[in-house]
């Protein structure tokens, strides 16, 4: 039967469960150096995901993605960007996808991790093409080059409190 291909027709390493694994690619560039290394992470934290280690790796993940959020949405927020509340809605509605995940199964077969990380690679690559391209050329014509906005400042109301039901 042989490796399993990915796209590009890339071959997965023998071992790995399922073929759809994406690579970062650079037309996933925002111009935001911060938030790109972060999008970067979570490809490689996905790409990651396997079986025998699933729990270990899905709590760094789902860490990793509240973190990430936080940022990008606290910068949305310093920014002005006039759809960040749109864009919050897009990290709260995969944050509940993720959840039904975790709680939706026993046990970490390959086929489920497959199906998770399936999931995740064609949401981060629509999302990153369709909303976060938006906000980064958005964010290079609203903010000035001598004056980059940190990215690390965290608003009152992130998305992690939110997450905890802290409004």
């Amino acid at each position: 039967m042989g490796a399993a291909r990915g796209p590009e027709g890339r071959h997965d390493p023998p071992g790995r469960q399922g073929g759809f694994v994406v690579e970062w690619r650079e037309a996933f560039r925002t111009g935001i150096a911060d938030l790109d290394a972060e999008h970067q992470q979570l490809f490689a934290l996905v790409k990651g995901l396997e079986p025998d280690k699933a729990t270990q790796l899905l709590a760094a993940l789902v860490e990793y993605i509240v973190t990430h959020f936080t940022h990008e949405e606290a910068l949305m927020a310093r920014s002005g960007y006039p759809g960040l509340r749109q864009h919050v809605e897009m990290h709260e509605a995969l944050s509940a996808r993720v959840s039904e995940f975790l709680v939706g199964g026993t046990g970490w077969s390959g086929e489920r991790v497959q199906a998770l990380r399936s999931f995740l690679n064609k949401w981060l690559v629509e999302h990153i093409l369709t909303h976060d391209l938006a906000f980064g050329r958005w964010y290079h014509a609203a903010v000035p080059e001598t004056e980059p906005l940190p990215l690390r400042e965290e608003p009152e109301g992130s998305w992690f409190d939110r997450l905890r039901g802290k409004r």
